[in-house]
């Protein structure tokens, strides 16, 4: 009764509104800035992401659209639709497309993960413990010297942070690295960071975690070498030992190697 669908007319004009529509968005910088060698990968992956869900919702929209305009009742007209089938290549075409793209982004965000989380032998390791409302850290190469509230790690160097929450689930965000993690009570989660550029930044617990969630934030600096170094060994704290039978507990069931990477 209606003939053929315009497949090709409809699949030009749902490039040209993907095109127009990654043009807007692809070149705002919705990160911010990127201060990690995991930055401009996961800002691409994004970019990627943006462009499937461009051509998905501007394919959605023309389907939907055109069938509004083209089997609209006339004016006047009560009687019932007309019986129908189906149409079983479509059904096939709109279960294919999005299983190929969803393969596609979950292939692609999987080479992307493991290559910004690829280990490197001469890693630091910082210790994380996370509890309402604060932040701590301890650098197990320098016999855990602790910190509360600040922490310092060399530019330029992979950091691997073995994260322990000892109340409830946190999650270790700093904006400029782009990595976040959650810290789960009772396992050790591990983050792993190669911050590039030097200077001060914000540590972020994005996991609604109380009343205050809000203020759980950390100071971060990323520095040189030499500076890391002498910060460090002007650290006159060692972990306390309720965090470091917390440690010793979950490394048990989920190792941490402690020993790995020094400071």
């Amino acid at each position: 009764m209606y003939g053929r669908l315009p497949i090709v007319k409809m699949l030009l004009v749902t490039i040209v509104l993907t095109v127009v529509i990654s043009a807007v968005m692809v070149p705002i910088n919705w990160n911010g800035q990127g201060a990690s060698t995991a930055a401009p990968k996961i800002d691409h992956l994004l970019n990627v992401m943006i462009v499937l869900s461009a051509f998905v919702f501007s394919l959605v929209m023309v389907m939907l659209f055109y069938a509004l305009w083209k089997f609209k009742a006339k004016p006047g007209d009560e009687s019932d639709g007309e019986p129908i089938h189906g149409n079983t290549r479509l059904e096939i075409a709109w279960t294919l497309i999005p299983t190929i793209i969803v393969l596609f982004a979950g292939g692609y965000s999987w080479k992307v993960l493991d290559d910004i989380e690829e280990p490197n032998s001469k890693h630091l390791t910082v210790s994380v413990f996370s509890q309402q409302y604060a932040w701590s850290f301890a650098y197990p190469g320098k016999d855990y010297a602790w910190s509360e509230g600040e922490l310092h790690v060399p530019v330029g160097r992979q950091v691997q942070f073995k994260m322990h929450a000892l109340d409830v689930i946190h999650s270790f965000w700093v904006p400029e690295w782009r990595i976040k993690k959650d810290n789960v009570p009772g396992i050790t989660t591990t983050a792993i960071v190669t911050p590039d550029k030097k200077g001060a930044y914000q540590l972020v617990c994005t996991e609604l975690c109380g009343f205050g969630h809000a203020t759980m934030r950390a100071k971060v600096v990323v520095e040189s070498k030499d500076k890391f170094e002498e910060w460090v060994e002007g650290l006159d704290q060692k972990l306390p030992e309720p965090m470091m039978d917390v440690l010793k507990e979950e490394s048990v069931s989920n190792p941490p190697d402690l020993g790995a990477g020094g400071a």
